[in-house]
């Protein structure tokens, strides 16, 4: 029975494309900045987001993490909203490695009001732990993969330049934001200091992330991804379905938003509550409770037929659409919750 997985797009497996493009990778150390397939990816990298360099890192945790070593120095704050990526699911890296702690901040869709990101910036008091860093998250994942107002962005950027406050952004699905957006990736990151996103979600890389910023920071990144643990040797290899993704699998993206609509709609018509509503991108939460359904009884369930799905707790699931899903398995899974409903 083919699965059909629908926990996140970090499932994604290599297309046999990608796969040859991989297997016939040109690679030499990279360490020694001698691996010319990663060289090309970091150029490409910086060139579609209009920085002037990057920097190919494992993952998107260490490219977070590394962008806040670089920014800021210890005993600093870094202002996040409080149900981003970086405060809840890197382990307390921040503090633990680059001795800085998190700010968070509420946000009822996870956008930082500039009121209030303005409100957390520290006083200019010896006393007082120094803001170092401002960390945004486009899309935002724990909220449905919302995508981030492009005006709050700009206000944003203008007052972290005003209080000359490095900001970062947490791009880990950017491209999914460009697409829903309509906006160039390179237009909606204009006047960050650095950009993490992920090859490995959406776009379908087995591994890895790209950082970007500017010559300088990049330099300070690298130091940071070696310090991390993060250097790697013939790491071509991946770096090749990097670049693939990138060149092939940007558009595309569109397809798994529209998959995700069909399936938010339907289980709304079924009773069931959504966040976003409507769906945004191509994450979607749902609340199971809202209908009388246990979710992890619904995910028992829908296994036995051959699909996955993430149940966050009793009443919500997490469903996330991506390449390896496709229109048919969309409706072969609502043809499979409506079965447990009648049932």
């Amino acid at each position: 029975m083919t699965k059909i997985d629908l926990r996140s797009d970090t499932v994604t497996r290599p297309s046999p494309e990608m796969r040859k493009e991989m297997a016939n990778a040109e690679v030499g150390d990279d360490v020694y900045a001698e691996d010319p397939t990663v060289n090309e990816l970091q150029e490409l990298a910086a060139e579609i987001l209009d920085f002037e360099a990057g920097l190919f890192v494992p993952s998107g945790t260490m490219g977070n993490q590394v962008a806040i070593w670089s920014h800021t120095t210890s005993g600093q704050e870094v202002i996040v909203e409080e149900d981003c990526h970086i405060f809840n699911y890197e382990l307390g890296t921040a503090s633990a490695f680059s001795g800085v702690t998190p700010r968070p901040v509420s946000s009822p869709d996870g956008v930082l009001k500039i009121q209030k990101i303005r409100s957390k910036i520290t006083p200019d008091k010896y006393y007082l732990p120094e803001t170092g860093m401002i960390a945004l998250e486009n899309t935002h994942n724990n909220k449905g993969g919302r995508v981030y107002p492009y005006e709050e962005l700009r206000k944003t950027v203008n007052f972290a330049r005003e209080k000359g406050i490095p900001l970062h952004l947490d791009g880990a699905r950017l491209f999914n934001a460009s697409i829903a957006s309509g906006r160039e990736p390179g237009e909606l990151v204009r006047g960050f200091d650095s950009v993490m996103f992920c090859l490995s979600k959406g776009l379908g890389a087995p591994v890895g992330s790209m950082l970007v910023g500017n010559e300088e920071f990049i330099k300070e990144a690298l130091i940071g991804r070696k310090r991390f643990g993060g250097g790697m040797r013939q790491a071509g290899v991946i770096a090749a379905a990097g670049i693939y993704s990138l060149n092939n699998n940007i558009s595309r993206l569109q397809e798994d938003h529209e998959n995700a609509k069909i399936l938010g709609q339907e289980l709304k018509d079924l009773g069931f509550g959504l966040t976003p509503d409507p769906v945004e991108t191509n994450i979607i939460f749902v609340n199971t409770q809202q209908a009388g359904v246990d979710a992890f009884d619904l995910a028992k369930s829908l296994r036995k037929k051959g699909i996955v799905i993430g149940p966050r707790n009793s009443g919500n699931i997490r469903f996330v659409t991506h390449l390896d899903v496709n229109r048919e398995d969309i409706e072969k899974t609502i043809k499979a919750i409506k079965d447990y409903l009648a049932g």
